[in-house]
């Protein structure tokens, strides 16, 4: 039986699988606001409070994991692997990055976990990446191998933001009078989202319709941009998913580029399923291709966004399942 987690900024999912010869087979699964308890500790307790016999452990934690301890970015929660086996008693306990989880899920996906935005042509031994927007942004990737795949971390979400026309070095102002250093997930997150309305308000003057201005201002901003955005139209809203799908084209873009992920590019975490009819309408493609001489390579390179919420639970699991530290992934899934 195999224990697998993913710790986000706002939320905490655990699942058992149990590893049959057809595969992993999930048994339970629970979710947990984070703001309702003080540590991860007291949330493993009572997932196992009904005495599942767990073997193996493998956590995904939303910020970057040095020497089998996190302090996660977005949350004021520290996670070590050395808690994790004494609080579970168990031998073997892996702490990863969550974008590492999300990424040795990939191999696994079925169709219908994941949706096409570009078809491409599929090297199937080709690395493959992933990017996830959400609380934070997330990137990470698999690399290729003759046996399978290496699942490898990345801090890629906290790279420079690079503006590239005159409107996004307005934006990029306004992101840096705010908060200093302004990183890619500044713009491609939940309060990123929330942040390029306010620059569009605020600093463009956009116009938006009373009720929904007042919608935006309410308790859960992000949601209420999205639902109004989808609908299209000239107010602040619609614009403000136009210009998040197209930056999150370019980042996909260069995340295609600086690992060569020939084998696809996945859009994870909760906001790409959220606005996939916007992903669809041409910005996002636009930009993700928008790469001068290397604009034939990126129309080559498919594009898909991760359906199921599961999935770095499935990546977590797969990960504690082929024994850890630079474990590889199976092509077969098997």
């Amino acid at each position: 039986m195999i224990l697998a987690g993913d710790v986000g900024g706002t939320k905490t999912s655990l699942a058992l699988y149990r590893r049959e010869a057809r595969g992993l087979l999930r048994n339970r699964m629970a979710t947990y606001g984070n703001r309702e308890h003080a540590g991860l500790d007291p949330i493993l307790r009572d997932f196992l409070s009904e005495g599942a016999a767990v073997e193996r452990v493998c956590i995904g934690v939303a910020g970057p994991v040095e020497d089998g301890r996190c302090r996660l970015t977005n949350l004021d929660w520290e996670v070590d692997e050395a808690s994790l086996r004494r609080t579970l008693g168990v031998r073997e306990a892996y702490l990863i990055n969550d974008l590492q989880a999300t990424a040795s899920s990939l191999p696994f996906l079925q169709e219908s976990d994941r949706t096409v935005i570009q078809e491409g042509e599929v090297d199937l031994r080709g690395n493959m990446a992933v990017l996830a927007a959400g609380t934070g942004l997330g990137e990470g990737f698999l690399v290729g191998s003759g046996d399978g795949y290496i699942p490898l971390a990345s801090e890629g979400g906290h790279v420079d933001f690079a503006p590239r026309d005159e409107r996004e070095m307005r934006l990029h102002a306004f992101l840096r009078a705010k908060y200093g250093h302004v990183s890619m997930e500044r713009v491609l997150s939940g309060p990123g989202l929330h942040d390029v309305y306010l620059f569009l308000r605020e600093e463009e003057r956009m116009a938006e319709e009373p009720g929904i201005a007042a919608a935006v201002a309410g308790r859960d901003p992000q949601r209420a941009i999205v639902r109004h955005g989808l609908v299209g139209g000239p107010g602040a809203c619609a614009e403000t998913v136009r210009i998040f799908c197209s930056l999150y084209g370019a980042e996909a873009g260069n995340l295609a580029l600086q690992y060569l992920a020939t084998g696809g590019v996945y859009l994870g975490g909760g906001i790409a399923p959220a606005i996939l009819p916007a992903l669809r309408r041409g910005e996002f493609l636009s930009a993700f291709r928008d790469k001068g001489r290397m604009r034939s390579l990126l129309s080559r390179i498919p594009v898909m966004v991760i359906l199921d919420p599961a999935a770095p639970l499935l990546g977590a699991a797969s990960y504690a399942a082929a024994g850890g530290v630079l474990a590889r992934i199976s092509h077969q899934g098997s």
